[in-house]
């Protein structure tokens, strides 16, 4: 895997601990993105073993995302909260920190988390 994707997968485990748990059906997320990344057996074993303790966004070295992979994390992390069938507040506040941290400014956030929330919704109903 290339540290992008790294980086991308230890987002969404923070993602999926932001309610202070981790789900199945985020393990499952989770799971396909190694798969679609095509992780090697060793990548996948550490990154399994890193999202078995909580993460949070001072775990991540986000600074190193292209634009692009700012705009799919942020996408993928909204999946992730709705997984479950439910966004609650502590991910919502979790999705507006991760935003601001990937440098969106206040209007691109707001803009990219409505239209993410949106897809996430129908997706996933």
């Amino acid at each position: 895997m290339q540290d992008f994707q790294k980086t991308m997968v230890k987002s969404l485990v923070a993602v999926a601990w932001a309610d202070g748990r981790v789900e199945s059906e985020e393990s499952e997320v989770i799971e396909a993105i190694l798969s679609a990344y095509e992780a090697t057996a060793e990548d996948a074993r550490d990154l399994r073993e890193y999202a078995k303790t909580r993460r949070t966004l001072d775990d991540l070295q986000l600074d190193a995302l292209a634009p692009s992979d700012r705009d799919a994390l942020l996408q993928h992390a909204v999946i992730i909260t709705f997984i479950d069938g439910k966004q609650d507040e502590k991910e919502k506040a979790f999705l507006t920190d991760l935003a601001t941290r990937l440098g969106f400014d206040a209007a691109r956030r707001d803009a990219l988390l409505e239209q993410a929330a949106a897809r996430a919704k129908r997706l996933l109903s």
